[in-house]
């Protein structure tokens, strides 16, 4: 299995229009990060988790040539606001998109949306094909994946398990019956906003602490904001198995 982050950051993540922090005047790559996604390559299955404001520059940068469906955690803008762009999939691969979301992530999309779901549609918008995730273990391609129910604050956010792998974003409370799906993971990427308390989302000593509870043979931490600290600086705090994931890193999973 191979993974690529195709972005690690927030929409309070870096630059910040006027910040002069050290992470928002970093010259360090790994400091430079776009809204929150994930490309995952199954068996010359290729997938993606969410298509934030940047989903275009992302699969750009990544140079990924093909799609074969995506998934979408929750409703929110910055995981959502990219989806007009798979129309370039669309037209080189010769068929919808398969899109894998919620009941309520569905609705959403269908009024950000409205054109690529209207009756009458106009020629070269977006294709999709909906499914619905409803908890249950699916199948793309011939693939499993297992959908994972996180909190985010009150709102219900979906995170994937891809065989060993597991990323969860946008979270701040996972309960005993969805953990049990996690465990025995190789590799679990977790969402560490800042250092600070916050309403919706794991502070970095959370995310270390569920990560130490889950205990995978490697962690990663996402959906990073500029105020969690430089990558060099939170990287010497975490234990030798964690780190600060960074956009354009590649995983192989074996």
């Amino acid at each position: 299995m191979r993974v690529v982050f195709l972005g690690t950051g927030t929409s309070q993540g870096v630059p910040v229009i006027g910040c002069t922090c050290d992470v928002c005047t970093s010259v360090d790559h790994r400091d430079n990060r776009l809204r929150s996604s994930i490309f995952v390559e199954m068996n010359d299955v290729h997938l993606v988790v969410d298509t934030g404001p940047d989903f275009r520059q992302q699969m750009l940068r990544a140079r990924i040539d093909q799609l074969d469906a995506i998934f979408f955690t929750h409703a929110h803008k910055d995981h959502t606001a990219g989806m007009d762009d798979i129309r370039s999939y669309n037209f080189k691969q010769g068929k919808d998109m398969p899109v894998y979301a919620s009941k309520e992530v569905q609705e959403q999309l269908k009024r950000e949306f409205s054109y690529i779901f209207a009756e009458s549609k106009y020629p070269g918008i977006p294709k999709v094909d909906l499914h619905t995730i409803d908890g249950s273990p699916f199948q793309v391609e011939g693939q499993s994946i297992v959908p994972i129910q996180v909190m985010h604050h009150k709102l219900p956010v979906y995170g994937f398990r891809f065989g060993d792998f597991t990323y969860i974003t946008d979270a701040n409370f996972i309960s005993e019956e969805e953990k049990e799906k996690i465990k025995g993971s190789k590799v679990i990427v977790l969402n560490a906003l800042q250092k600070e308390d916050h309403i919706s989302h794991f502070t970095l000593e959370e995310a270390v602490e569920l990560l130490t509870e889950l205990n995978p043979e490697k962690g990663y931490l996402t959906h990073i904001s500029h105020r969690l600290g430089s990558h060099m600086d939170v990287s010497n705090e975490l234990p030798d198995n964690i780190e600060l994931a960074w956009d354009g890193q590649q995983l192989s999973i074996d």
